[in-house]
């Protein structure tokens, strides 16, 4: 099952996001990696890096974000990742309804 990480500048809205994915698509296996270590606002590349070890599987990640400098920081995550062979993609979609539609598309088994 495609693991999926919510990547976003709060850690409440990260947290959140995955937390309404999951009324949808418990099993799917979702990170939040939101704010900084402090707790502030901002991305964090070692957050995402981690998020994305917790949730990889053979069928891949999917990367969701909410403002363009988030995905910065999640290009650095992946390129930090590239000898993994983890099959990561970011998905370039609105964060809660693609989160949504991701989760429960994973659920089903989609790719």
């Amino acid at each position: 099952m495609v693991g999926i990480v919510i990547v976003s500048h709060s850690q409440k809205i990260a947290e959140g996001v995955v937390d309404l994915c999951k009324q949808m698509a418990a099993t799917v296996p979702m990170a939040a990696a939101g704010g900084l270590e402090d707790g502030s606002i901002g991305t964090d590349f070692q957050k995402i890096y981690q998020a994305v070890e917790a949730v990889q599987s053979d069928d891949g990640v999917a990367v969701l974000f909410d403002l363009g400098s988030a995905i910065m920081s999640a290009e650095t995550a992946i390129e930090l990742l590239e000898d993994s062979g983890i099959d990561i993609r970011i998905a370039d979609a609105p964060l809660i309804e693609g989160a949504i539609v991701a989760a429960v598309e994973a659920s089903v088994g989609e790719d």
